[in-house]
């Protein structure tokens, strides 16, 4: 039988056959194979001995959440407590870009915002949906519209309101929130588990908080090509290959300087090529 896993706690894996729920264990020469089933592969089961048989081709993965064959990533971006990133909006921008998943962007707490801070935020939202991205508020009702048949992962750091926003978009969920540390200016795990819950038409990821994030398995080359409004430049650069670090004629650090590129945006994508 073919199913998807839909949750995950410690080594019992939830399957989901058509409208039936197995609870299975791996079998032990995944390890030998230095395979981990992922909450959203597709598998075979053996729904006798409730064992997972094999797993079958993946589309894409993440390893931080752990999960797979994921549609769209929803990065919920906090304002206020914790504060505005663009550091960490950019670096989840660029690995969900690299792993072939469609990003939209959502930002919270806005209304914690003094008058000029929202005008700095807005012209910031403002250039993310300039260079291509889906970018919503919170409060924004067209977000129901996004889940239906997708699979749907929620990213972001501790404290961004994620759970929040999953409870809001379905009063049935009642997923538990955390308090923000005003110490620490983060957000206390709430989230414990992956699992792919039913919503607006489509499945969606509650999954525990980003702890750490790396550029696991992409080259600097990677990095620059998925800064999506670099492509849109690069024509002007002298060289094909060119990095826009130090090269003399780079169209890239020209339009930096015009402010077509928004320099947030470039002083990050250095930090992440020169890790």
């Amino acid at each position: 039988m073919i199913g998807k896993i839909i949750k995950q706690i410690s080594n019992d894996y939830t399957v989901k056959v058509n409208d039936k729920l197995y609870t299975c264990k791996a079998r032990g020469k995944f390890r030998y194979s230095n395979i981990t089933p992922l909450v959203g592969d597709n598998v075979e089961i053996d729904e006798n001995n409730n064992y997972i048989l094999d797993v079958l081709k993946r589309k894409n993965e993440l390893i931080r959440p752990s999960i797979a064959n994921i549609d769209q990533a929803v990065i919920v971006v906090s304002v206020h407590i914790p504060d505005f990133s663009s550091n960490l909006l950019d670096k989840l921008l660029t690995i969900i870009e690299f792993n072939n998943i469609k990003p939209i962007i959502c930002f919270t707490k806005l209304d914690l915002l003094s008058e000029e801070e929202l005008k700095n935020i807005k012209n910031i939202q403002n250039y993310y949906r300039k260079i291509g991205y889906d970018v919503y508020d919170n409060t924004d009702l067209n977000l129901k519209k996004i889940f239906k048949d997708k699979i749907t992962v929620f990213a972001g750091q501790s404290g961004a309101g994620k759970s929040s926003l999953l409870n809001r978009l379905d009063s049935n969920l009642k997923l538990k929130t955390g308090e923000v540390s005003i110490a620490l200016g983060r957000g206390k795990h709430t989230t414990r588990h992956t699992e792919l819950i039913e919503v607006l038409g489509g499945l969606i990821a509650d999954t525990p908080g980003f702890s750490s994030l790396d550029f696991k398995d992409m080259t600097p080359c990677d990095i620059r090509d998925n800064f999506i409004e670099f492509n849109k430049y690069k024509e002007n650069c002298e060289y094909k290959d060119c990095m826009h670090l130090n090269e003399k004629k780079c169209g890239i650090k020209e339009n930096v300087l015009n402010n077509n590129i928004l320099e947030s945006r470039y002083q990050n994508y250095l930090k992440f090529i020169k890790r």
